[in-house]
């Protein structure tokens, strides 16, 4: 999870989202202050939806934001692709109406949306309270290490990429939404209102993550637990006064 967490975060495709939105937002007439305008509206879309997470994520849980947002970020990057692809092709050329580029941007909002209240914060926060306290400095440093290792190394392969695959990059950090929907559906736990101390049980319930996990190494505290979260022996209480 250490390691995954923060790869798929950076494979989500948002670098090519936001290296064609000038180019987007330029053809529906904000001429020389495309960046400016593409950085301001896809930038608010961007914090409005994260406060969407904000004050919807312990209610709805992360798993829901993250399986949702997945297949949301999936399906833009797909129409995204396909609409790039007709217009623009191999060459780089195209004539887009106004009509047909403000379609292209609501994608990319969708998209920014879609980003922004799943793996954009989801990416930040599961890692916080997914391990035991005893691997959680551990898990912690491998996260944020992992993520700034692929943040470096998209923005080295990004441009070669862009050039050689054109739309089809699209359709390549669409593959990988998919690979990682998957993931989150068959392999990451619910963590919603599970405390720290408690996160072990989470794993030993877990279809598969529960088979490395022996039933004596569960404990709370200094209390030796089942995986039903009992107690698995008499505890000894202390005398009262």
């Amino acid at each position: 999870m250490a390691i995954l967490i923060p790869f798929f975060q950076q494979l989500t495709g948002i670098n090519v989202v936001m290296f064609y939105a000038p180019v987007l937002f330029k053809t529906i007439g904000f001429g020389g202050s495309a960046s400016l305008m593409s950085s301001l509206i896809t930038g608010l879309v961007n914090v409005i939806a994260t406060f969407v997470s904000i004050f919807t994520v312990d209610k709805l849980g992360r798993r829901k934001l993250l399986l949702e947002g997945g297949i949301q970020v999936f399906l833009a990057q797909i129409v995204l692709g396909i609409l790039i692809a007709i217009k623009f092709g191999t060459s780089g050329v195209a004539d887009l109406s106004k009509t047909y580029a403000i379609f292209v941007v609501v994608f990319i909002c969708v998209y920014v949306t879609g980003f922004a209240w799943s793996w954009g914060p989801m990416g930040w926060l599961v890692p916080s309270e997914i391990f035991p306290l005893e691997i959680r400095s551990a898990g912690q440093s491998i996260n944020v290490s992992m993520n700034m290792l692929l943040t470096f190394t998209i923005a080295q392969v990004f441009l070669p990429m862009l050039c050689h695959m054109k739309f089809g990059l699209f359709f390549f950090f669409a593959a990988w939404m998919f690979i990682m929907t998957m993931f989150v559906y068959l392999f990451l736990p619910e963590t919603k209102n599970v405390p720290i101390e408690e996160m072990i049980l989470v794993w030993k319930k877990h279809w598969f993550w529960g088979n490395f996990i022996a039933d004596e190494d569960i404990h709370i505290g200094d209390v030796e637990m089942d995986s039903n979260g009992r107690p698995s022996k008499a505890v000894p209480v202390a005398p009262q006064n």
